[in-house]
């Protein structure tokens, strides 16, 4: 209540400021206005009743950003950790998020490229090149975008064809021997016909060592391309053919041990204490004989990704005089194949690999209205279906003496209609209303999990579970008022409700988990945006709460080797905070941004989670953890904090010079990340808060086609951990962030 508070006197504040100050100087021109599609129109964001963070193509480049886990430096509130170090994301925004390792189960924050979904986590994994933009919306966007956008949604909007011939070219080379190259060719092709081709690849920036062996780790090797063709029929109806095609060589970021391996430990055969790292920046890794019999990797070969993915969609937008017709088609697919190594040591303690192959059709249709009447209206439809086939093998054989082969098929279908709607009932006050329908089905099928046992191991029983299914149909809806006192401040309050679909948990076949309950929240947010001392300040900030039911949680289950992760449901849990960013252009050439997020949050009834530690006191001493029937202890959680960064914050300052027949843009880019204490797993896998500071120097002519750029990320050479786990109990690894990098670019349009 009292933050609710405080944000109402802040509104107060910022409406009589906006009064008072309506004759400000004129040394700036003001903030630029920024059109976004969030609400699938285009709008300023100024005008848009959402709490959101908008990154420029500048912006993006300015910060290095070029994979969507970068956006958590620039975006507050938002976190993107890769799972263990893989291929596959955590997403969490305002602490809304999922954390589980497998590719079936669909994120809490849906990612867009163009209005077109990318369900599974793993697609998320591409490059970020030639993009006009970047939309991350906060809060349940259910109504517009469909269930599984509970935490949020991020939006890439990609740069269009246009008439005019261009071109640009882009060459980027650091400390680290890493060089990115991208560029794009656009132009007329025929009367009616443009066309656009960009392209970006990523290679070279090894920063790790194997520290038995001393070879490089952590190259890299992506390339993607992306083509479009834009066909204007007439003034009221064009077609846009999109095709892109990525592929991804690369090694992971390696992990370290930051504690040791004890030989004592049961899940350690080797006889063996395999020590900490003392040098951070170092990791390792090994597989063996038994693991090369079943995949085909050598033992002594090094993590990898070998992902290929491509897709086309067709977007087709008409105008009918009442009302605007779109329509986007698409067809994705994706094969991942990675392996990794989860023990960071040169024996086979834990190691993994994946081989995902994943399809995805959608289809969305829309009418929106036209005109400046007080009612709007937006209606539409929606039909997905996904087909996913994924194997996924563990290497067990110096701790559990096994290697383990899991296969399945998941098929999701998914229907929808949706309608939002708008009225003014004056010039100043609006109201906005949605519903939608989802029915997302889900089935599991043709799971197998078979072992290959090393001799003398004990066998332990392998069956494969049954077939599943989970149907997930749910009506969610939104309820919003909007108020503009005047034309510089706008005042929103919301509620709203998102949901998450059910799952399955695909690592833990042994043990048929029960397939995991929708999850639902409901959202109840305020927030303020504001244009201030003629539009050279902007100050936006939006306060919530959230109320879950059905949290979905990574556990554990008691297995006969002792604890298996397994997905279980929270039946009740809140999440509360808020954002505020300011942005001040005093000076034509001076910016200043800063922008802070907060939450926090508690399970209020959770009695379901494997409390590990106490189980594994009570197991029956032996190489494989085999406890005596109902040993497993269970701990209620309520009342514990939600394991979620609470605080986060980032800022920037430019100022731009005049050399005669030159400019030179300064610039100094901050976040701070705060600590992580992740609840489910116990103080051991603590990580730390820490700081990042970017700098950039561009210089440029006036009226030139180039510029030249030298920047440092991580200047002060921060050294932090992004994530601490274990894939076996006291096999300790965490996750190195990249030390400082120095470089320079060059870029060239035309």
């Amino acid at each position: 209540m009292k933050r609710i508070l405080l944000a109402g006197a802040c509104a107060q504040i910022l409406v009589a400021a906006s009064g008072m100050f309506a004759a400000a100087t004129a040394q700036s021109q003001g903030i630029e206005t920024v059109t976004v599609t969030a609400q699938k129109r285009s709008e300023s964001a100024q005008n848009v009743p959402i709490a959101l963070s908008v990154l420029t193509a500048e912006d993006l480049e300015r910060q290095g950003i070029t994979k969507v886990n970068g956006l958590q430096y620039a975006t507050p509130s938002l976190e993107a950790v890769p799972a263990f170090g893989s291929g596959q994301p955590e997403f969490r925004l305002r602490g809304v998020g999922f954390d589980d390792y497998a590719s079936n189960n669909s994120s809490t924050v849906g990612v867009y490229v163009d209005e077109v979904a990318y369900p599974i986590p793993a697609q998320t994994q591409g490059s970020i090149f030639d993009v006009e933009r970047t939309e991350v919306l906060y809060g349940p966007q259910g109504t517009l975008y469909g269930v599984n956008t509970t935490g949020g949604a991020i939006n890439f909007i990609t740069n269009k064809p246009q008439d005019d011939f261009g071109f640009g070219l882009t060459a980027d080379y650091d400390s680290h021997n890493e060089f990115i190259g991208n560029g794009y060719v656009t132009g007329q092709i025929t009367d009616g016909l443009d066309g656009r081709l960009a392209f970006i690849t990523d290679q070279g920036g090894s920063w790790q060592k194997n520290r038995d062996t001393g070879q490089t780790f952590g190259k890299k090797d992506t390339t993607s391309v992306r083509g479009e063709l834009q066909w204007t029929l007439n003034d009221q109806w064009n077609v846009l053919f999109e095709g892109h095609y990525s592929n991804d060589r690369s090694q992971p970021t390696g992990l370290y041990l930051f504690d040791p391996v004890l030989s004592t430990n049961p899940n350690n055969l080797t006889g063996v204490t395999i020590p900490a790292f003392a040098d951070t920046k170092k990791t390792a890794w090994g597989g063996s004989a038994t693991f090369d019999t079943l995949t085909g990797i050598a033992p002594t070969e090094a993590p990898f990704h070998r992902t290929d993915a491509d897709g086309a969609n067709m977007q087709i937008h008409g105008n009918l005089g009442f009302a605007e017709l779109t329509s986007i088609t698409s067809y994705e697919t994706l094969h991942r194949r990675e392996y990794n190594d989860w023990d960071a040591s040169q024996y086979a303690l834990a190691g993994t690999y994946f081989d995902t192959s994943a399809h995805v059709f959608q289809q969305e249709v829309r009418l929106a209205s036209n005109g400046d009447d007080p009612f709007s209206w937006m209606i539409g439809a929606y039909y997905g279906r996904q087909a996913m086939n994924e194997r996924f093998d563990s290497d067990f054989a110096d701790s559990l003496g096994l290697a383990t082969d899991t296969r399945y098929r998941q098929h999701v279908e998914t229907e929808a209609v949706f309608t939002q709607e708008e009225y003014k009932i004056t010039d100043q006050l609006k109201v906005i209303g949605g519903l939608r329908y989802d029915d997302d089905k889900r089935s599991l099928g043709d799971f197998v999990l078979n072992g290959i046992f090393l001799p003398g191991a004990p066998v332990f029983p392998l069956t494969p579970s049954v077939g599943q299914s989970i149907d997930n149909a749910r009506l969610s809806g939104k309820g919003e008022l909007e108020y503009k006192p005047n034309d510089n401040v706008m005042l929103y309050a919301s509620v709203s409700e998102g949901i998450k679909s059910g799952g399955f948990t695909t690592y833990n076949g042994s043990q048929a988990a029960p397939p995991l309950k929708p999850e639902v929240l409901w959202a109840y947010e305020a927030g303020v945006k504001s244009n201030l001392l003629d539009d050279t300040l902007q100050v936006n900030g939006s306060v919530f709460w959230y109320h879950y039911e059905n949290q979905q949680i990574q556990s554990a289950v008691w297995g006969t080797t002792g604890p298996v992760g397994s997905l279980v449901n929270a039946p009740k849990s809140h999440v509360y905070g808020g954002e505020l960013s300011v942005i001040w252009q005093p000076l034509d050439a001076l910016r200043i941004t800063q922008a802070v997020g907060y939450k926090d949050g508690k399970f209020d009834e959770f009695d379901n989670f494997l409390d590990i530690p106490a189980s594994v006191a009570k197991c029956v001493p032996a190489s494989i953890c085999v406890p005596p029937a109902g040993t497993a202890v269970y701990d209620n959680k309520k009342g514990a904090r939600i394991g979620f960064p609470p605080l986060s914050y980032n800022g920037s300052i430019n100022y731009t010079w005049q050399l005669g027949d030159y400019t030179l843009d300064t610039g100094a880019d901050w976040v701070f990340h705060d600590h992580l204490n992740p609840l489910l797993l116990g103080p051991v896998y603590y990580v730390k808060s820490y700081w990042l500071t970017d700098v950039n120097i561009t210089l440029a002519p006036n009226d030139g086609p180039w510029a030249a750029t030298i920047y440092c990320h991580n200047c002060t050479n921060t050294k932090y951990d992004t994530t601490r786990n274990f894939f076996l109990p006291g096999i300790d690894i965490a996750q190195r962030g990249e030390p400082a990098t120095v470089g320079v670019r060059l870029d060239y349009k035309y």
